[in-house]
């Protein structure tokens, strides 16, 4: 090798090592200066505002219990929960569309007791109720009850099984529709107490309540704030509570469980849900804000004390919410199976 070879190699190797010992300081300098990032998927939640969807229309239940808890959990979060309508095809729509969504807690849609009768009876929703959803939160329940007109020859509900029995088909029981939870309830109800009657389906509960309090239907499930001022004006009758609860407002109405058909229980349900795949931590910071709602005492005192409409507020853990799911749907597939139901 000539002497000018010797140096070139030389300058070569001196220029190779400090390109290495550059490139090694920028790395450790850059590492060193980089933020340290939370593994807390929920750390920065809600990171933008939230859409709580609504499948119903504006101006239904969901607007009187999900309006109060948007309001509360953008308090408590500092971000903006918002109550987001999407309607059609009875629920389905909405839900789809939640089902569908990003899963990173940003939108939410809120239930109720239709979703899982639709999940145990409608095989071909563009969803599965189980798999494609994430359980936050049961939110409340409210109560149903079991009246009867008051021109009807009963007034206790041992009576009411008991003429049902003599009289096959004879009593009319008001529904929502065919398939409708209403339905459903009833068919439980006479199921379980081996009775008869005829079916009359309405378009809503509107429609049917109007029939009821004018004596062209014989009994029917009602919201218990509907429900109580007919009875209190001499219309209609109360013959048991058909939660798993009586109502502290009324605590001598025992429920139709205690008067023997164990283990019924048709209230009223909401509950929260999140789309499959939603990080855990965020399911739980959500179900923390539920449950701080539903024990505020501003939310008592608008939910429960000023409605009088017998509202019972939860806020559960996210499997509190997922069993109660799991339990409606194997139940109403039991009865729709049974009673050769079909949902619409």
């Amino acid at each position: 090798m000539t002497y000018i070879d010797t140096l070139v190699d030389r300058r070569m190797k001196s220029m190779s090592t400090g390109l290495f010992l550059t490139r090694a300081l920028l790395i450790f300098s850059s590492c060193a200066a980089a933020p340290v990032f939370s593994q807390d998927p929920a750390a920065a939640y809600p990171a933008k505002p939230v859409f709580l969807i609504s499948p119903y229309a504006p101006g239904g239940g969901t607007d009187r219990d999900g309006v109060p808890l948007v309001q509360k959990l953008s308090e408590y979060f500092g971000k903006p929960f918002l109550l987001d309508y999407k309607p059609g095809a009875g629920s389905v729509l909405g839900t789809q569309y939640v089902a569908k969504a990003a899963p990173d807690g940003h939108t939410l849609v809120i239930i109720t007791a239709a979703f899982t009768v639709l999940g145990a009876a409608k095989p071909d929703l563009p969803y599965d109720t189980l798999r494609d959803f994430a359980p936050i939160s049961l939110q409340l329940k409210r109560q149903t009850m079991l009246v009867v007109h008051a021109s009807t020859p009963v007034s206790n509900f041992a009576e009411y099984v008991a003429y049902a029995k003599a009289n096959p088909d004879k009593l009319n029981f008001g529904t929502t529709g065919e398939g409708s939870l209403y339905h459903i309830y009833g068919a439980w109800l006479h199921g379980a107490t081996h009775t008869k009657v005829t079916y009359v389906p309405y378009k809503g509960t509107g429609p049917l309540s109007v029939d009821l309090v004018a004596g062209r239907v014989d009994a029917a499930p009602i919201s218990f704030l509907t429900g109580m001022r007919w009875v209190k004006a001499g219309k209609l009758r109360v013959l048991g509570m058909m939660g798993t609860e009586r109502s502290t407002l009324f605590p001598d109405v025992k429920t139709i469980a205690e008067q023997g058909v164990a283990d019924y229980d048709s209230s009223a349900w909401n509950g929260i849900l999140a789309p499959a795949g939603t990080p855990e931590a965020i399911l739980n910071k959500v179900s923390a804000g539920i449950n701080r709602w539903a024990r505020d005492p501003a939310t008592i005192k608008q939910m429960v004390t000023d409605t009088g409409d017998g509202t019972i507020l939860i806020g559960s853990t996210p499997a509190v919410l997922k069993a109660h799911i799991g339990d409606e749907i194997n139940r109403w597939r039991r009865l729709v199976r049974e009673h050769g139901i079909k949902v619409e």
